[in-house]
């Protein structure tokens, strides 16, 4: 039974990052806690890895799609990677409790955040004005010039990518793909593929921070996830070419409602 949990919840992760570029990472740690019985910084260990390979096979599959800018995905995880380091220590010094009612809480979040999204886009103007996709930030010729506010808005969030990443063992998704749209100008596609590449650097920064620290996930399970996961991230990387983005990121919105709301009723009272 617990084999097809893991396959199962490994397949919505999988489809979720394949297809939206983010999101299927939240999943990851509550389903290691609860339904394969790992403790709280088991899991968020866990969890960077099924996200990182998953990341890593999606980006892949983004990229021969033609939907995924490598050489800016990497730049942005670069700058994330110091925020991952300091995330992965700040995590051992946590109870692991503290440390599951923190992720209910950025769950609950990430939530209320993806369906005001949702709903504004519904309402708002379908064709907001952006830069170009070859606008850059920073140009040193024929004169130097800086677009400083997408930078610092790059750099502030890659920073707090990082810290999410390496504290709680989150890809960070949620808020790649929208900084890549507003700070670097890329169409909504491009971005879900980019942020894999993202995702991929921060989870691996992480998860190396974290190799000292004594605490190891159990293998078996943990593996069967990330299997299932970045199986599935293939076929979410074709999904999205396929099927309405909205009506795939509204079904992961309650999902990802319905699991905060759980993992915060199991959290929350162990603190009292």
């Amino acid at each position: 039974m617990t084999l097809v949990l893991a396959v199962v919840a490994g397949a919505l992760i999988g489809l979720s990052l394949g297809s939206l570029g983010g999101g299927g990472s939240i999943l990851a740690v509550p389903v290691l806690v609860f339904l394969l019985d790992q403790g709280p910084t088991q899991a968020t260990t866990g969890s960077l890895v099924v996200v990182g390979v998953t990341a890593l096979t999606g980006a892949v599959a983004a990229a021969r799609a033609g939907h995924a800018m490598v050489g800016r995905g990497v730049v942005f995880g670069l700058v994330a990677v110091g925020g991952a380091v300091l995330g992965a220590r700040a995590s051992s010094l946590v109870d692991g409790d503290v440390l599951l009612a923190t992720f209910a809480a950025l769950m609950l979040l990430v939530g209320i955040l993806m369906a005001l999204r949702q709903l504004r886009h519904r309402t708002g103007p379908q064709h907001a004005a952006r830069p170009t996709l070859d606008d850059p930030i920073i140009t040193f010729s024929p004169t130097f010039a800086c677009a400083c506010p997408r930078a610092l808005k790059v750099l502030v969030t890659a920073t707090l990518v990082g810290l999410l990443t390496g504290f709680l063992g989150v890809g960070g998704g949620f808020l790649v793909v929208p900084a890549l749209v507003l700070g670097l100008a890329l169409p909504l596609p491009h971005a879900a593929g980019t942020s894999l590449v993202v995702i991929t650097i921060t989870s691996t920064t992480a998860l190396a921070a974290r190799a000292g620290a004594g605490t190891s996930p159990d293998w078996g399970p943990v593996l069967v996830l990330t299997a299932s996961s970045a199986l599935a991230a293939v076929a979410g990387a074709r999904v999205a070419a396929r099927v309405d983005a909205r009506v795939l990121s509204g079904a992961f919105t309650v999902l990802v409602l319905a699991v905060a709301a759980y993992t915060a009723t199991r959290a929350v009272p162990a603190l009292l």
